[in-house]
């Protein structure tokens, strides 16, 4: 199944994450290395939602992704939440 995980991020954001960017995509990277989170980043004009794609078995994969994210962990992060997404266009759908 495919999951989004959504961050609601604080008030200057951008600014606030350059102390932490290092650390939170090494991480991001090694879940990519695992195999769970498919794409993430920023929603754009305005800056205040991220959007994580994660492929897993149930939505724990993207539930304890947040729980130690390094942004989440130093406040960046002022809500998150995870969607199941059907997934039925493209070659990676799950219910095509």
């Amino acid at each position: 199944m495919h999951y989004l995980l959504f961050y609601d991020v604080v008030e200057g954001y951008v600014e606030k994450r350059i102390l932490f960017r290092e650390a939170h995509l090494t991480y991001a990277g090694k879940a990519v290395e695992r195999g769970e989170l498919i794409l993430g980043g920023a929603l754009a004009n305005p800056v205040d939602t991220a959007v994580l794609l994660f492929r897993g078995t149930s939505p724990a994969v993207a539930e304890e992704f947040a729980k130690d994210d390094p942004y989440v962990k130093n406040g960046l992060v002022k809500r998150w939440y995870v969607r199941e997404w059907t997934t039925v266009v493209g070659k990676d759908a799950i219910s095509p």
